[in-house]
């Protein structure tokens, strides 16, 4: 168990750091605020600054001298469960928990756009991103910018929404399809 929490710790860290990246390189692009991110735990500390396999022992000593608080638990106390993924606001300098709904959503479509840029990056095809209801809370402005940054990731895209008008704008790429009544038909 100590080499898998390990490992999974190891790679959050080294996905963070990736994604992070990405994040900085497209920092003032586009409609969407660019996000400082870090992953927060113990685990991570332990990878971050022993070598693989003295961290591996330090979790186990750790799991071996709480394990009677463990079993009161019911739970693992300690662990790569335990992480937080902490993201900031960055033009804001403000903690994502703190800002409003509509700005914690802009954070998040931010992210999802850094994180198909690295995977476009990292594999050499462009995901297939699965957003639903995506362009219901932005405002005109913010909706074209999204369809913006998703045309030029070029990737294939699948997006719902309540109602068509959303996706005015969304470029000569798109096609729309509506259901009504279990029924599926071209929109435009």
């Amino acid at each position: 168990m100590a080499e898998a929490a390990v490992a999974v710790s190891a790679a959050r860290v080294g996905a963070v750091a990736t994604l992070a990246r990405h994040i900085a390189e497209s920092e003032h692009q586009g409609p969407f605020p660019w996000a400082e991110i870090s992953i927060a735990g113990a685990m991570e500390d332990l990878v971050t600054h022993h070598p693989a396999v003295e961290a591996e022992d330090l979790y186990r000593k750790q799991l071996r001298q709480a394990r009677n608080l463990d079993r009161a638990a019911g739970r693992a106390l300690a662990g790569p469960h335990r992480s937080d993924l902490r993201v900031t606001h960055g033009p804001k300098a403000m903690a994502a928990e703190f800002c409003s709904t509509g700005e914690q959503k802009a954070l998040l479509i931010g992210l999802v756009l850094a994180q198909a840029r690295a995977a476009k990056t990292l594999f050499g095809a462009s995901p297939i991103l699965l957003l639903d209801e995506i362009a219901a809370h932005l405002d005109p402005a913010r909706r074209e910018g999204l369809f913006r940054l998703l045309e030029a990731l070029e990737s294939q895209v699948f997006m719902t929404g309540t109602e068509p008008s959303l996706f005015n704008g969304a470029g000569a790429s798109a096609v729309v399809y509506q259901v009504d009544s279990g029924q599926i038909s071209e929109s435009y």
